[in-house]
């Protein structure tokens, strides 16, 4: 008997509280929509659940906008509708993003009950001075709050956020940061250089950052001082203690099938792109047909798949690469061997991977490896 394939979740939940200044995901803070959108989503549960029989979901995953802020009995009616029209996996991944000043008992105990077993809590900085300056609204007293109650209510796995390349921000600062998180037990870490997109209010405001061999020599030490506390460095951003990796993520990176519902989530699912229009009230009254709906190219996966899987520690397989896509890997590797010079690649057997110092300039290195493709 054959197994069914599988397929990751992602339900977007748009609401926050406040809009932070450096971000350009796509949220509202309209409070009176949510019953209206969680009827929404409940909806459109049920309806892709019945495009997705045949499939074993192993990983939901709620992401935001602030999923925390819509409160235990939406997220929990949310999770029961997805227990109850898609097969879930009885070992399945399933993770709440969360933020500290919308994270209190009543949640925790809540989501426990359903079937959460994984949170996610954007702290970003453990300095209050910081927080602030990015349009926070915790402080980092809550932050540690929020994360011990989830330990106190059963969540053994945890990931937290952090941020670093912040305006006036020195290596030593994140690098407290980063300590004091630490201090936290967390068994997963993602770990963003702030990127300024000119449409959010610091992009408008356009700070001075630190330069780009500070920020360098930032995540250089980051990465150094992660492996010393048996963090995996296993994506560019990506820090888990073994076994702790992010299911759901990974799925992205190795072109796994996932369905995405909600205004601005994408889709890979039966050989197909697809996203939901970054529209609430459309989404809410039904009329969000979804757009870029097309057949993916083999050529387009091809270095689709390049260019996600050399964001991992993983790397790229070239005799899988061989056998997905029937090309030659000869010219890959030829890149592969010379970036090894300079210290920016690595090889184990048959795979190839890049280095931390190889991350830094990983655009780069992928354009020249998918560049070889045409050649």
């Amino acid at each position: 008997m054959s197994t069914p394939p599988s397929l990751g979740l992602y339900l977007h939940i748009p609401f926050c509280v406040k809009k932070c200044d450096y971000c350009d995901f796509y949220s509202v803070t309209d409070a009176a929509l949510m019953d209206a959108y969680t009827d929404a989503l409940v909806r459109e549960i049920r309806l892709y659940g019945e495009k997705a029989t045949g499939y074993v979901t192993d990983t939901v995953y709620l992401g935001g906008g602030t999923p925390s802020y819509l409160g235990d009995a939406r997220l929990c009616r949310i999770l029961r509708a997805v227990r109850k029209h898609f097969s879930l996996a009885e070992n399945a991944e399933i993770t709440i993003e969360c933020n500290p000043e919308s994270t209190d008992r009543r949640l925790l105990e809540a989501l426990h009950t359903c079937g959460a077993n994984r949170l996610s809590f954007g702290v970003q900085a453990a300095h209050d001075d910081e927080l602030r300056r990015i349009g926070r609204i915790h402080d980092f007293a809550k932050a540690k709050n929020a994360v011990l109650l989830a330990h106190e209510h059963g969540f053994s796995n945890i990931s937290l956020d952090l941020m670093y390349g912040l305006p006036g921000q020195t290596q030593d600062m994140f690098l407290d940061s980063l300590a004091q998180c630490l201090a936290l037990q967390p068994t997963h870490l993602s770990c963003y250089g702030l990127k300024l997109e000119p449409m959010t209010e610091m992009g408008r405001e356009a700070p001075v950052l630190p330069d780009d061999d500070a920020q360098a020599d930032t995540y250089l030490a980051m990465c150094g001082e992660l492996r010393r506390h048996g963090f995996e460095h296993y994506e560019i951003s990506n820090f888990a203690l073994p076994g702790f990796r992010s299911r759901h993520n990974s799925r992205y990176w190795d072109l796994s099938e996932y369905i995405g519902l909600g205004p601005g989530a994408h889709s890979l699912f039966d050989g197909r792109r697809f996203a939901f229009p970054r529209d609430i009230t459309a989404f809410i009254d039904g009329t969000a047909a979804v757009r870029n709906e097309e057949e993916v190219p083999d050529f387009e996966r091809q270095n689709e798949y390049l260019m996600l899987r050399l964001r991992t520690s993983d790397g790229v397989d070239l005799r899988d690469l061989e056998k997905r896509y029937h090309v030659d890997p000869a010219p890959y590797e030829a890149v592969f061997r010379a970036l090894a010079k300079p210290g920016l690649t690595e090889q184990n057997g048959t795979r190839w991977h890049l280095t931390d110092a190889g991350f830094l300039v990983s655009n780069s290195i992928i354009n020249m490896i998918t560049d070889a493709a045409s050649r």
